[in-house]
């Protein structure tokens, strides 16, 4: 089976396609071709730039002509390519707003992590306003349109399912496959005794929690352990603290850093299907999150690891603290996660059931004509998927 794989290749997409391609590898039955969106240009940077003003208000519609901006690039390179393949996979709906024309005919899998009606409020460089759901109401039209073209869709989680129903999409049409990630048959062993050690995964400290995560640790935690950066940002020098810069998706390395930490911490009150904690998961270590999105899905609160309420300090400290004072409980903790990401989040047995779903498409197709699809939810109830 010819697949074309759609990447919109934003935050951590290229974690997702680079897990997807590593599993691919182990199947002889299915030849795919990926396009992934490049890096923006001076074009789409000056589409994404902010309006004064109506910024403040959430009125300027900076996510929706971004996404424009990228879907235009997306259109322009996938025109051809639709054509020698059986079956378009498209990560994520965004990537395809432009793009409905050519895919309508064409079995095809949209795959998400979160609707646009949910991304709205979930933005981390904009606080949602009076004003959102007026912006909201212009996305909508163009995200409808894929999913009516659409043979099926993919969310990563019931969350999202709840969501992407909301749009009138019928749940005949919808599957749940969560994120996959590669787990490693035998984690690193380089947990050394004594000092325990709290890890952080996050491109940027300010859009993933990284910054409060660091002010608690220096204010509280310094004496009883270290702490892990993995990121991108720079961070002043401070006893105990370890920044690690020079990692990409797809380096080996950091399952090296995970499997050396006592407890994950990951405070980010925007992600919806994090892939850095399913990689904590996977190397065995508990996982301390906020309840935001799709988190409470993937960690078993209680059992893989602890979840607070967003905005709480003293309640992620208080988790923090509890999983530091009790190796024992973090050791069954971490066995229990990574038999969790084993059963539920290996790569291969996520990409195993995309590409039932992938079959499925193709043969659904091959039966009725995907454009007939109906959307008519009314549009106050996708406002009611955004909490």
């Amino acid at each position: 089976m010819r697949i074309l794989f759609v990447n919109e290749n934003i935050g951590g997409h290229a974690t997702v396609h680079h897990n997807l391609r590593r599993a691919l590898t182990t199947r002889p039955d299915v030849d795919p071709t990926f396009y992934d969106l490049p890096a923006p240009g001076h074009a789409r940077r000056m589409a994404a730039a902010s309006v004064p003003g109506l910024a403040r208000l959430d009125l300027d519609l900076q996510p929706l002509r971004y996404q424009l901006a990228q879907s235009a690039v997306v259109h322009r390179a996938i025109s051809k390519l639709v054509t020698a393949a059986d079956v378009v996979h498209v990560y994520t709906q965004n990537a395809a707003l432009l793009s409905a024309g050519i895919l309508r005919r064409r079995p095809v899998v949209v795959a998400l992590d979160g609707t646009n009606a949910q991304n709205a409020y979930r933005l981390p460089y904009r606080a949602p306003t009076r004003w959102t759901p007026r912006a909201l109401r212009a996305v909508v039209p163009f995200e409808r349109r894929v999913y009516g073209v659409a043979t099926m869709v993919v969310t990563h989680s019931e969350w999202a399912a709840e969501s992407v129903a909301c749009y009138g999409v019928d749940r005949d049409r919808i599957r749940i496959i969560p994120f996959g990630v590669t787990v490693p048959e035998h984690p690193p062993e380089t947990r050394p005794p004594g000092r325990p050690t709290i890890a952080f995964v996050g491109r940027s400290l300010a859009r993933k929690g990284g910054h409060r995560l660091l002010r608690l640790y220096r204010e509280h935690l310094s004496s009883v352990a270290d702490l892990d950066l993995v990121t991108l940002d720079s961070v002043a020098p401070s006893p105990g603290v370890r920044v690690i810069n020079d990692m990409r998706p797809g380096d080996d390395r950091l399952m090296t850093v995970l499997a050396g930490a006592t407890l994950f911490a990951f405070p980010s009150e925007i992600d919806m299907s994090p892939n850095a904690v399913l990689e904590a998961m996977a190397v065995g270590v508990p996982v301390v999150a906020l309840r935001v999105g799709a988190v409470a899905e993937i960690v078993d609160h209680g059992v893989t690891g602890l979840l607070v309420d967003p905005g709480d300090d003293r309640a992620l400290l208080c988790a923090i603290e509890s999983i530091l004072r009790d190796p024992a409980r973090a050791a069954r903790m971490g066995a229990a996660a990574r038999a969790r990401v084993m059963e539920k989040f290996d790569a291969k047995v996520t990409t195993a059931a995309l590409i039932d779903v992938l079959r499925e498409a193709r043969c659904r197709h091959a039966r009725q004509d995907p454009s007939a699809a109906s959307l008519s939810a009314p549009f106050h109830a996708l406002q009611e998927t955004s909490s």
